[in-house]
């Protein structure tokens, strides 16, 4: 008789996230999983496979859920440069703010700790980035079509400088910095950006990433 699961994975696997999220890959036991989600570790193991599997399974899930849909707005967006200083001011809220302040980005944890050797996590993290870059340059060039930035601006550039500075911000606010001194820091980067004519913009705030 095939085995019968009496939990849905779906559900798990956002619990094993959080986990793997708060607690980085390298400091969680496979109890601590058990624990969260209250699923047995052989059942953990024949629906996920082992700890690894578990982990890249959660690092596929916190990207589809977390930085897809921002990733996806950004890209879309009408505004330009308003978009991409929203978008940075809802990752420093997500980051310095509620529930999950201090954690993190799970992507960017796990570019700094030894999953990024796995070369399945490896191929997941340059997707991501990849995504997030091509996000960034199309918010850019649509910036530029609205006369929103200086003449010749090197969109591919400043698109790599923006995707580095939301890793950035990232890890700056798991080692505790607050949100004021990261939206300082976003708003000098983003001033070269801007044309003379181009108004500073409240952040309103964007899908998180």
């Amino acid at each position: 008789m095939p085995d019968i699961k009496h939990f849905n994975p779906d559900v798990v696997l956002d619990d094993i996230v959080q986990v793997f999220w708060h607690q980085g890959m390298a400091t969680t036991g496979i109890q601590s999983l058990v624990t969260a989600t209250g699923v047995s570790r052989s059942s953990l193991y024949a629906t996920f496979g082992n700890k690894d599997d578990l982990y890249a399974a959660a690092l596929g899930r916190y990207i589809e859920q977390h930085s897809a849909p921002a990733f996806a707005q950004l890209a879309a967006t009408s505004t330009g440069l308003t978009a991409i200083e929203e978008f940075f001011g809802t990752l420093i809220d997500v980051r310095c703010s509620g529930a999950v302040a201090g954690w993190g980005c799970m992507v960017t944890n796990a570019y700094a700790g030894p999953e990024c050797a796995d070369p399945g996590i490896r191929t997941l993290l340059e997707t991501h980035h990849g995504t997030l870059q091509s996000a960034l340059r199309a918010a850019l060039a649509t910036a530029a079509d609205l006369g929103q930035l200086p003449p010749g601006t090197d969109l591919d550039a400043a698109a790599a400088v923006l995707s580095t500075l939301a890793y950035g911000v990232n890890l700056r606010s798991r080692a505790g910095a607050d949100a004021g001194s990261l939206t300082d820091t976003v708003t000098a980067a983003l001033a070269p950006l801007r044309a003379e004519s181009t108004p500073h913009t409240a952040h309103t705030g964007v899908t998180r990433p």
